[in-house]
C-alpha cells in the first residue's frame, strides 16, 4: 500500500526538485554539507526566504545553534492575583520573542487585574498557570558524533535475512534529528544503490510503516504531504488542514506552499479553494499566505480596539460579521492576539474562545479557536489534540503520528508538560495503553519518558 501520489514512490522527494533549507543534503547524491557538531543544521539554522528570523522568531525553525525558540523573558503572563484564563493553561511569564521584552505595565494588564471567572462555559483546561521552562524544546536532539554511513549499515543489516530487527531500526530512528535522517537516506543510496524508503516499506506495515515513513520525510515535505493527503480522494480531512495551516509560522507556511508546488505540481491555495467553501475557505486561504504580522511587541491600544471590534462583530450585534474575525485573527501576531483576548475578557466579561463558539460553528469555528489557542499556549493546543486522538474507542493513529513527529524537535517537551497538567496522566502512559508492539516502542522512544 503506498501512501504516495502515483509515480512518486521512488524516493521521498524526487531528486533535486525541492530546494531544502540548508541542512538537507541534495537527494541526488552530491556531497552533503559537513554536519556542524554544534547541533542544529547549518551555521544559520534555517535560512529565511521571507526575510524572517524576526528577533527571536516564534517557535518553529530551531534557532541558530539550537537556541530555544519561544524564549521566556519577562513578558506577559497571568496577572498578579493569577487567575490566568480559566480555559487555557498559560505559561507564567514569557514574552514570545527573544527581542526586547515588553515592559509589564503597572497592575499587570492595562486596566488592572482581570476578572477571575467568566460567566458561561467552564472548560476542561486547568486555569493555574503552567510550569513552563524557558523556551521550548523537542525531545529529539541531533546525535553527537553522528555517522550516516554507520547508521545506513545498521539499517541494512536490520532488514537483511529472515525477519526484521525492528529494535535496531527504532534505536537509530528515534535518536537522530530529521536532518540526520536525510543524510542516512542519502548514504544508504550511495552505499547500496537502493532506496532506503522502499526497503523499509517492504519490511514494515500499518502504523509502524506510517510512523517510520513520516520520520524519514523532511519536515516541510511531511506537512505538504499531509495537506495533500487530507484533500485527495473523496472527502476532505478538515481537521488536518486546520492543525497545520493555523499553527505554523510564516516561514514554515511559505516553505510548505513552495514544497507543495514543487513536489506535487499543484497550487495549495487552489486545492484549498476547490476543497472547502464559505468562511472556512477564506480563513484557510488567509492562512496559506504566510503573512501574519510577526513583530513580537504588543500594541495595547490596538488590542483594546480589536477587542472592541470583535465584540461589535459578534456578541454586540444580531448575526455575526465573520470577515472582521477573519481579518483580525489572520493578520495579528500571536502575542498581539493574546493581549487582545485579555482585553476582550475585561471588556465583555466573557472569554473570546467562548464567544467564537457562540458565534460560529463547524470548521470555521475550529479554525478560529485553533488560532486563539496557539496565541495563548501552542503546546496546550497540541496536547489537547493528542488527548482526543486517543480518548474513547479506537485511536486516530494518523493524528497521533503526525503530532508526535512534527513537534518532536520543536516543543514536544512542553506538550508533555501541558498534557500531564491538563489530563492528570502522562502522554507516555496514554500512548502505552493505546498502542502496541514496535509501533508503541518507537512512539515511546520519541516521546521519551
Amino acid at each position: 500500500m503506498s501512501h504516495l501520489p502515483t509515480g512518486q514512490e521512488s524516493s521521498f522527494p524526487p531528486p533535486g526538485q525541492y530546494p531544502y533549507p540548508s541542512g538537507f543534503p541534495p537527494m541526488g547524491g552530491g556531497a552533503y554539507p559537513p554536519a556542524p557538531s554544534s547541533g542544529y543544521p547549518g551555521a544559520g539554522g534555517y535560512p529565511a526566504p521571507g526575510g524572517y528570523p524576526a528577533p527571536g522568531g516564534y517557535p518553529g525553525a530551531p534557532q541558530p545553534g539550537g537556541a530555544p525558540s519561544y524564549p521566556g523573558g519577562q513578558g506577559f503572563g497571568a496577572p498578579p492575583g493569577g487567575a490566568g484564563f480559566p480555559g487555557y493553561p498559560q505559561p507564567p511569564t514569557q514574552s514570545y520573542g527573544g527581542g526586547p521584552a515588553q515592559v509589564p505595565l503597572p497592575g499587570g494588564f492595562p486596566g488592572g487585574a482581570m476578572p477571575s471567572q467568566y460567566p458561561g462555559g467552564q472548560s476542561p483546561y486547568p486555569s493555574q498557570p503552567a510550569p513552563m521552562t524557558q523556551g521550548t524544546h523537542g525531545t529529539i536532539r541531533p546525535a553527537a558524533n553522528f555517522d550516516a554511513m554507520r547508521d545506513a549499515e545498521v539499517l541494512r543489516k536490520a532488514m537483511k535475512g529472515f525477519g526484521t530487527d525492528e529494535q535496531a531500526i527504532i534505536d537509530v530512528v528515534a535518536n537522530r534529528s530529521n536532518d540526520q535522517r536525510q543524510k542516512i537516506k542519502a548514504a544508504f543510496k550511495t552505499m547500496y544503490g537502493k532506496d532506503l524508503i522502499k526497503d523499509l516499506k517492504s519490511e514494515l506495515s500499518g502504523n509502524m510503516e506510517e510512523l517510520i515513513l513520516a520520520l524519514f520525510m523532511p519536515s516541510t515535505y511531511y506537512d505538504a504531504w499531509s495537506l495533500r493527503n487530507a484533500m485527495k480522494g473523496a472527502g476532505t480531512q478538515e481537521r488536518v488542514l486546520i492543525e497545520i495551516l493555523c499553527t505554523r509560522t510564516n516561514q514554515e507556511i511559505r516553505e510548505i506552499v513552495r514544497c507543495y508546488q514543487s513536489e506535487f505540481g499543484r497550487d495549495l491555495e487552489k486545492d484549498i479553494r476547490s476543497d472547502t467553501s464559505g468562511h472556512f475557505e477564506r480563513l484557510l486561504v488567509s492562512m496559506c499566505q504566510g503573512n501574519r504580522d510577526e513583530n513580537q511587541n504588543v500594541n495595547h491600544q490596538l488590542a483594546q480596539e480589536d477587542a472592541q471590534r470583535l465584540y461589535q462583530a459578534g456578541e454586540g450585534r444580531l448575526g455575526t460579521d465573520e470577515s472582521c474575525f477573519n481579518m483580525i485573527l489572520a493578520t495579528r501576531s500571536f502575542p498581539q492576539l493574546k493581549a487582545t483576548m485579555e482585553a476582550y475578557s475585561r471588556m465583555a466579561n466573557r472569554d473570546l474562545l467562548n464567544s467564537v463558539s457562540r458565534e460560529f460553528s463547524g470548521n470555521v469555528e475550529s479554525g478560529l479557536k485553533t488560532i486563539l489557542q496557539c496565541a495563548l499556549n501552542r503546546p496546550a493546543f497540541f496536547a489537547e489534540r493528542l488527548y482526543y486522538s486517543m480518548k474513547g474507542a479506537g485511536t486516530d493513529d494518523s493524528t497521533l503520528v503526525r503530532i508526535v513527529v512534527t513537534r518532536s524537535e520543536i516543543d514536544l517537551v512542553q506538550i508533555k508538560q501541558m498534557f500531564s497538567q491538563m489530563y492528570q496522566k502522562t502522554l507516555g502512559t496514554m500512548i502505552a495503553s493505546d498502542t502496541s508492539g514496535d509501533y508503541r516502542k518507537l512512539l515511546l522512544a520519541i516521546v521519551g519518558q
